[in-house]
């Protein structure tokens, strides 16, 4: 979908949202909602920086000629990829602190959401890093130049260019699992709606709400996602690799 067409839907669902809420029994919770969309968005942008920083550190690190960092990189990649994201957000909550200082609901929440999705992120870093064309490493080795300014500037912008894409899925997948960090006591929007159906009964009515929030962030994000692709690909349409 063009960037467009996801502002065109973003407008809609707005206009949507917003005439829908204010007909509904809860237009006086506003501070609620806003609230829980707040602690929404503190989780996801803390978590995707966080992400980031693991992905680049594992994806980079299964690539490593050191047989300790590659096998580390290995074993946390297939653990928190094999596992399912709430029970390794129950284990970082509930039974880390069994063995050291107990941890706060919104960083074990930030730990969880990270690690989850930055051993996805990091199995796209490693593949994107591969798929740079073998003459790029022979042209930099060729001008004798270093392993880490390699990397750093040679491999890694191109590399970048491949990765956006996926990343953009892996940044949706993110921000939609921050709804499990309600099942820890955070403040979110998920755990505000179920407070607010325990109070009202009002199901249909809470839960549409908050969906049309989770819709718009979301559309925010691809809308973030596609500039940010289209921003990298220009060097491409030009010819510039490097």
């Amino acid at each position: 979908m063009t960037i467009r067409a996801l502002f065109l839907v973003l407008c809609i669902t707005v206009v949507s949202g917003v005439a829908y809420f204010m007909q509904s029994p809860f237009a006086d919770n506003t501070a609620v909602f806003l609230e829980g969309a707040e602690m929404t968005l503190k989780l996801v942008v803390t978590s995707m920086v966080l992400s980031v920083i693991i992905a680049f550190a594992a994806g980079i690190g299964r690539l490593s000629p050191l047989f300790p960092v590659r096998w580390m990189s290995i074993i946390y990649v297939e653990i928190f990829r094999g596992t399912s994201a709430l029970v390794q957000l129950f284990w970082l909550f509930y039974v880390l602190p069994l063995f050291g200082p107990k941890i706060e609901p919104f960083t074990a929440g930030v730990l969880g959401v990270s690690l989850n999705i930055g051993a996805y992120a990091a199995i796209v870093v490693e593949a994107s890093i591969r798929a740079v064309p073998k003459g790029q490493y022979e042209a930099a080795i060729a001008i004798n130049m270093s392993n880490f300014n390699r990397m750093r500037r040679i491999i890694l912008p191109q590399a970048i260019r491949i990765m956006i894409p996926p990343f953009g899925n892996l940044a949706i997948q993110l921000f939609k699992l921050t709804a499990l960090v309600s099942f820890i006591g955070i403040s979110d929007l998920t755990y505000m709606a179920y407070q607010l159906n325990q109070t009202t009964y009002l199901t249909v009515q809470v839960f549409t709400i908050v969906l049309f929030c989770y819709f718009t962030i979301g559309l925010c994000i691809s809308i973030g996602m596609k500039l940010l692709e289209q921003r990298y690909s220009r060097g491409t349409r030009l010819g510039i690799t490097t």
